[in-house]
């Protein structure tokens, strides 16, 4: 049976031509000003958020540090497969000199009709791999470029 989601809504695939990166500085507006808060003050998060009937969700974002080099990020889908929910994500931090510290993540849960919870049924994380952390860097460079920081 072929996928039915839509060809952006897998890892690192590409994102829509119409689809807009969201602002929202790291800081609430209650914290601004705090002088706990100085060494974030300035910090956003630049985010792309897909979604499409029966498909399930897509979510890409990236931390930016207030000299706007990225610091953080990720990309993640959830969608079902029957009574399946599977959630697959690749999360880390960019360090200084250009390398990709984080994580590879692939859960699968089940909900029977007469369950309120979901039963985790794999849950299973790994060291990204070439692959993945070559894709999630040119992801970040996207969604810089449109949000015009690049």
């Amino acid at each position: 049976m072929p996928d039915p989601r839509p060809a952006w809504h897998a890892l690192f695939a590409p994102l829509p031509a119409d689809a807009p990166v969201m602002r929202k500085p790291v800081l609430p507006p209650e914290l601004r000003g705090n002088p706990s808060s100085a060494p974030i003050a300035g910090w956003e998060h630049l985010s792309v958020q897909l979604s499409a009937p029966g498909t399930g969700l897509r979510h890409v974002m990236f931390t930016l540090d207030a000299d706007g080099r990225v610091i953080s990020g990720g990309d993640w889908v959830l969608y079902t497969e029957g009574k399946r929910g599977i959630h697959e994500n690749v999360g880390g931090r960019f360090e200084p000199d250009g390398r990709f510290l984080g994580t590879r993540w692939r859960t699968v849960s089940e909900q029977e009709d007469d369950e309120d919870e979901a039963r985790i049924l794999e849950s299973v994380s790994s060291p990204p791999s070439e692959a993945d952390i070559a894709a999630i860097k040119a992801l970040a460079e996207e969604v810089l470029r449109r949000a015009g920081e690049v």
